[in-house]
């Protein structure tokens, strides 16, 4: 049974952070969740990247343990209904491949690594959902242990989405190395936020908040800090950023830190976030700050619980790229309904492939979206497309999704080149390139771009060979559509596939 089959049942986020790792485990209630359960461990994945951003033996062993915990909580969720997503160290590792197998296995879901601009957008979701109309225009930060997520939203729709380079860990041990606390230190790291987010300063300042919103436990903790003081209550202003840099820069250290509101754990991190805060009150001219409970995990389970009633981000995300690059859409349908017909012949021979609905919106997706390289030139349309989805901010994609995706749209024509899928997890390829040969076979045979319906094509498919038999008939009076399967056969060989093609 499928997850969106439950819709009463436990759903859970996990957040594979640079500072700490996060679950909640949560039951819907209409458009609203309750949380029933939550855990955090202060992992400091970033601080286990070496200058070769290669993780530590100590650090990930460290990571797993944490999600071995987790795991247990997560037996009793049901496939689909978990989404784990990893966010800038993940981004940033080299060879990531098998610190993502052990932490699935740790916890029985998959990991997806998302974009910073993706993760930006599941916090503004997490912040602002049932916030309804009041104070519309939104700026919300997110300060995480690598990266700082800076969102410009109207009501529930962000506009502005950034990612940037610095965040709690990552500046506490640059410019804190050692445990010292000097003005100097102190004055060098607020700077370099401030310069960091210089170039977003102008166009935010322009289109202008009504209620500026910080989340996660750095800024939960400076205003905790402040309010421990007597500065504010419950919320971050400039004069109380002031006194508290001050104040830990007259306590000289960060053993020396011993505050009311900040943790033990939040200590080695503490002026590093205290310092990006602060320069990112300089750059935008922040007067105040009320504080969230509420982050990237539970955007997370809000777009979860999307997915499963058929409100997916994803799709929207589609067909806004099919629009905005001039993709003939009735074309790019007919395709679409002719690479589904082929893949439930076709799955029936690949084993599982028709059944995989991660398989099925895969190949409907590509196919909506394969000429979408048409807008950049007609020669290499498809080497286009692929750049154009590779590298573009699709919302609601995993990194991994984004690569496939790309993949598809460039082995959608052209020379079958098993090099498009290095980027792609093993057991992924097979399947790849199989729906890569059901979209190729869709192309050509609505190649003549005619609204009638293509006649009865019987397919079947078995390991490394596709069979498809025509009416004789037809196929005579069809030359284009003859010419472009005796090219694609030719095509496929070269990469150890074998078409067959009869007329009957």
């Amino acid at each position: 049974m499928s997850g969106a089959d439950e819709p009463d049942a436990d759903v859970a986020a996990v957040d594979l952070g640079s500072n700490s790792f996060h679950m909640i485990v949560a039951k819907p209630r209409g458009h609203e969740i309750t949380v029933v359960d939550r855990l955090r461990e202060p992992v400091r994945l970033a601080a286990g990247l070496d200058e070769q951003k290669r993780l530590s033996a100590e650090a990930q062993q460290r990571a797993v343990d944490c999600l071995e915990r987790f795991g247990q909580r997560l037996r009793a969720i049901r496939p689909g209904r978990a989404r784990v997503v990893g966010t800038n160290t993940l981004r940033r590792m080299r060879d990531p491949g098998s610190f993502l197998a052990a932490a699935e296995r740790a916890l029985g879901h998959p990991v997806e690594v998302i974009s910073g601009v993706e993760e930006a957008r599941l916090i503004y979701g997490g912040v602002v959902h049932g916030m309804g109309a009041d104070q519309p225009r939104r700026l919300v930060i997110d300060i995480g242990g690598g990266s700082t997520e800076v969102i410009i939203g109207e009501r529930d729709e962000p506009r502005l989405l950034e990612s940037v380079r610095m965040g709690c860990v990552s500046y506490s041990e640059r410019f804190f190395a050692g445990g010292e606390i000097s003005r100097k230190r102190f004055m060098a790291a607020r700077m370099a936020a401030r310069l960091e987010a210089e170039y977003l300063a102008a166009e935010y300042r322009g289109r202008g908040w009504d209620v500026c919103i910080g989340a996660s436990g750095t800024v939960r903790a400076i205003a905790k800090v402040i309010a421990g003081c007597g500065w504010a209550d419950g919320e971050v202003t400039p004069d109380g950023l002031a006194r508290a840099g001050d104040l830990i820069v007259k306590l000289g250290s960060i053993d020396a830190l011993d505050l009311d509101g900040l943790r033990d754990d939040r200590k080695p991190i503490f002026p590093g976030g205290l310092a990006v805060l602060t320069g990112l009150f300089d750059a935008l001219g922040i007067r105040r700050m009320t504080v969230s409970d509420r982050a990237l995990r539970e955007g997370v389970v809000y777009d979860l619980l999307g997915r499963l009633s058929d409100h997916d981000v994803r799709h929207d995300t589609v067909a806004g790229l099919a629009r905005r690059f001039g993709v003939d859409e009735a074309h790019a349908d007919q395709v679409r309904a002719t690479a589904l017909s082929i893949l439930q012949e076709a799955g029936e021979g690949w084993s599982g492939l028709a059944a995989d609905p991660d398989c099925r919106q895969l190949l409907i997706w590509a196919s909506l979206l394969h000429e979408i390289g048409l807008f950049v030139a007609h020669g290499s349309y498809h080497k286009h497309g692929e750049y154009l989805v590779r590298n573009g901010d699709l919302h609601g994609f995993s990194q991994l999704d984004q690569r496939m995706l790309a993949a598809l749209v460039r082995l959608h024509r052209g020379k079958f080149r098993q090099a498009a899928l290095d980027d792609v997890p093993e057991g992924w390829r097979d399947r790849l390139s199989r729906l890569a040969i059901i979209l190729r076979l869709a192309v050509i045979l609505r190649r003549g771009r005619s609204a009638d319906a293509i006649p009865p094509v019987r397919i079947e498919a078995s390991a490394d060979q596709v069979t498809v038999e025509f009416d004789a008939q037809w196929l005579a009076d069809h030359a284009l559509t003859r010419a472009g399967l005796e090219r694609e056969q030719d095509l496929l060989k070269q990469a150890g596939f074998r078409l067959r093609v009869l007329e009957s």
